[in-house]
């Protein structure tokens, strides 16, 4: 009997699974691959649409693109999860899976910070970003807050790239001597597993003068007054606020039981991503694994979880532990980009080391795009 396996969610975790799987088997396994959204958007492209370096369609990647062995993607919301039955309940059908993957990833909960959305954007979701681009020409002066307002959030060098390419935007436009730019994160660094990253981009945001407030979450924004009130009493007057909203699992994952609740994320084996319930694994940022949300981290563990299934399905030696390393671009504005590399999960405690911010990183980045492009949707390398 042919195996089946379902996977929800089509970030960078579902296309890695689901490309390995077809790769290396074909035919031999279905895969079912469901996703509510239409297209797939990086989460690097949002900030090159906001600031105006890419139109919204040049960054939308259609998921009816994929045709692959063994793969059947159906654009549809997953409405419940029995983990015990590996049973999904979508609006298309309901679908019994072998293996069951969920990469569902985190979702953002704007209206948990009072005043966000009648006062606030958020650039986080690929529409709040892509609104942040038509809200942009009409900040003339003033006091710019980028605020973030949980403590776990995706991409955690995107609020200070947004603040650099902020500064750079104003510049251009010639309205930078007439606004602030501050950026308020709950961190005392803004990278805080590679200190030579944070000190270069604090040494830019002096360069820039750019406020760095550390160890900080914005609470709620009082529209009335135009105040941003942070997590110790402290209120920062604000003209444009760009908040990254509050992040936490999926209601249709802690309905199911994987998850404690709607902020604990769900439990795995570090080794593997399995979680308590045999066959169902969890991939990306739904899970608690202990390593950074971003892409970079889902794709690894995606490769984990594909190399285990293999095994399984052809025999052979379990694949090895998932490390949870990984590099990201981090972009320093004046036409250059850094990288960071994280291992979270070989020592006691992260590690990252730097790569200064240079032109050919800029090369590098676009190349780690249209790579996996190339990979997940058979687009010709560019």
């Amino acid at each position: 009997m042919q195996t089946r396996v379902v996977v929800l969610g089509a970030g960078f975790g579902g296309l890695e699974l689901t490309t390995i799987l077809s790769d290396a088997l074909g035919d031999a396994v279905e895969i079912v691959l469901i996703e509510k959204n239409d297209a797939f958007v990086f989460g690097f492209s949002k900030l090159d649409v906001m600031f105006g370096r890419q139109m919204p369609a040049e960054v939308r990647h259609p998921y009816r693109d994929i045709v692959k062995p063994g793969v059947r993607f159906l654009q549809s919301t997953v409405r419940s999860i029995d983990p015990k039955a590996r049973r999904v309940a979508a609006d298309d059908g309901t679908f019994e899976a072998d293996i069951l993957v969920v990469a569902l990833g985190a979702d953002l909960d704007p209206a948990a910070t009072p005043g966000m959305v009648e006062g606030g954007n958020e650039f986080y979701s690929v529409a709040g970003a892509f609104a942040v681009r038509d809200v942009l020409p009409r900040f003339e002066r003033g006091a710019a807050i980028i605020g973030v307002t949980g403590k776990s959030f995706k991409c955690p060098p995107a609020p200070s790239e947004t603040a650099l390419l902020l500064h750079d935007y104003l510049v251009a436009r010639g309205r930078r001597e007439a606004t602030e730019i501050s950026l308020v994160m709950p961190f005392g660094t803004p990278i805080p597993p590679s200190p030579e990253t944070s000190q270069a981009i604090l040494a830019a945001f002096v360069e820039r003068g750019i406020r760095f407030v550390k160890e900080s979450l914005v609470m709620a924004l009082d529209t009335g007054r135009k105040v941003a009130v942070l997590s110790d009493g402290t209120e920062m007057p604000y003209e444009l606020f760009l908040g990254v909203p509050v992040h936490r699992v999926p209601q249709v994952v802690v309905e199911s039981g994987l998850a404690a609740d709607a902020y604990g994320w769900v439990p795995v084996n570090k080794k593997t991503l399995e979680t308590n319930f045999p066959g169902v694994y969890a991939v990306g940022d739904v899970n608690g694994v202990g390593t950074a949300k971003a892409g970079v981290f889902a794709e690894g563990a995606a490769r984990v979880v594909a190399a285990g299934i293999i095994a399984q399905l052809r025999g052979g030696p379990s694949p090895e532990a998932y490390n949870g390393d990984g590099s990201c671009y981090v972009e320093f504005g004046h036409g250059q980009v850094g990288k960071v590399h994280v291992d979270f999960l070989s020592g006691p405690k992260p590690v990252g080391t730097f790569h200064g911010a240079s032109e050919a990183l800029v090369a590098e980045k676009a190349h780690f795009g249209s790579s996996r492009l190339q990979r997940w949707f058979g687009q010709p390398p560019s």
